[in-house]
């Protein structure tokens, strides 16, 4: 009986770990700002907050880390309540988000950047990911804390 819940106990640790998105090196500078210092109005202009809105239940089994590509570009991966602010020029932008669930869930958006465009909430979801502009903090902003470059 002992092995048999030591070798259920293993895979589902096996199972759990193997979920695990390796992170991906950005390619682009990262605008550092302490999180008390960070205000919506000092967004916009081509400075956009990008965050990972990820739910307790991503979070619970490691399946929340998002790799970020911006035009082909690798902006690298947000953890979950993680954020970054950078610079993205005016103009229609190819946005293409991979998160881990098993296999690779992977989606691509379009979005048009332009002077109101503030913050940018990604997030993963059962079968793929969803990318919305919303120009607001998210509720529990103060959570949140700026994502290291891996």
């Amino acid at each position: 009986m002992k092995k048999i819940k030591l070798v259920i106990g293993f895979t589902l640790f096996l199972a759990m770990a193997s979920c695990a998105l390796q992170p991906i090196a950005s390619e682009y500078t990262f605008i550092k700002t302490d999180l008390a210092k960070v205000e919506l109005d000092k967004l916009g202009d081509g400075n956009i907050l990008i965050y990972n809105g990820a739910t307790l239940m991503h979070k619970l089994d490691n399946t929340a880390r998002l790799n970020i590509w911006i035009d082909n570009k690798a902006l690298g991966q947000i953890r979950p309540t993680e954020y970054v602010i950078i610079n993205v020029k005016k103009g229609q932008h190819h946005f293409k988000v991979v998160h881990v669930d098993v296999v690779n869930m992977k989606s691509e958006h379009d979005v048009n950047i332009d002077t109101e465009t503030k913050v940018i909430k990604i997030k993963p979801t059962v079968t793929s990911n969803k990318l919305e502009v919303t120009n607001e903090f998210p509720s529990n902003f103060e959570k949140l804390k700026y994502a290291q470059k891996r």
